[in-house]
């Protein structure tokens, strides 16, 4: 956990968006895993089996009619909160407004961007865990590429005017 924790809470919030849905997914994971460690056959990294898990119980969390409640109920009625010290600070950053644009990628594009970007995860393994082809990872990340690319020239356009 020491190792992987904050990875996995950061995939399972890239999947899911909700920061509490995280914590209880990454919690779910390692719980898996320690239930499961005798089914790791050490055919890809650590990190690539915990993600495969993390995926896996965010898809199902996604599946479930109270998640799907819970986040429309919180889209429609935010709670009322002043923002962090911390929010307050990386909302001014350059590195979270591209954040927010990779966060406005659909999901299986934000998905391999931020495994290849982010966590360095070879295009092999990314394959591996999400189980499509390599051609296809490929073909996604040049798709997500090219929609920051249009993203970013978009802000650039708005900031102009």
């Amino acid at each position: 956990m020491r190792e992987h924790g904050q990875d996995v809470w950061n995939y399972a919030f890239l999947l899911t968006k909700n920061h509490h849905v995280s914590d209880d997914i990454a919690q779910d994971v390692f719980l898996q895993a320690f239930l499961h460690i005798s089914s790791f056959r050490g055919q890809s990294s650590v990190r690539t089996w915990l993600f495969s898990i993390t995926r896996n119980i965010a898809i199902n969390q996604k599946k479930s009619a109270f998640f799907r409640k819970v986040t429309l109920l919180d889209f429609l009625y935010p709670a009322p909160s002043a923002p962090s010290a911390e929010e307050h600070y990386l909302n001014r950053t350059y590195a979270d407004s591209i954040w927010l644009l990779v966060m406005k990628l659909p999901t299986k594009y934000r998905e391999v961007l931020i495994l290849e970007a982010h966590y360095e995860m070879p295009q092999t393994e990314i394959a591996l865990l999400l189980r499509i082809s390599i051609g296809t990872v490929k073909s996604r990340l040049h798709r997500a590429r090219a929609k920051m690319k249009a993203f970013l020239e978009e802000v650039e356009r708005h900031e102009r005017s």
